[in-house]
């Protein structure tokens, strides 16, 4: 096979609150804002962040979005992983900002730590130990 797929450009995300959530992305995990554009004809947001390994994450607004069906294990996107140096540290970060952390947990496979928190919108996002 010639044609190789050379990793995750981004991941889009569906809000209820586009200014929570745009808080709760760039200023709470620090997600660095490449662009902000206003979409009139679907009364929409749209805004363009970006992780320190270049790593993107799109996160739109749309007028009554429908509501997760269930979490995390209805069909489509489980979770969305964030690698962290140090997990402790950053589940310790986030609870003192009022963050809600699960208990750290082993991958049986790598051996490594990981846990999971929420977005304001309830999306599972996970933190994993380098």
């Amino acid at each position: 096979m010639t044609a190789k797929l050379g990793g995750i450009h981004h991941v889009a995300i569906i809000c209820s609150d586009y200014s929570r959530s745009k808080d709760f992305y760039s200023k709470l995990l620090g997600l660095q804002i490449v662009a902000e554009n206003y979409r009139p004809a679907r009364d929409s947001w749209k805004l363009d962040l970006q992780l320190p390994d270049g790593s993107k994450l799109e996160l739109f607004s749309f007028p009554n979005p429908p509501v997760r069906p269930s979490q995390p294990e209805a069909q489509g996107l489980r979770h969305l992983a964030f690698n962290v140096a140090n997990l402790a540290d950053y589940a310790a970060y986030l609870i003192a900002n009022g963050i809600a952390v699960e208990p750290v947990r082993i991958d049986e496979f790598t051996g490594k730590q990981y846990s999971f928190f929420q977005d304001p919108d309830g999306l599972p996002l996970e933190l994993y130990q380098q």
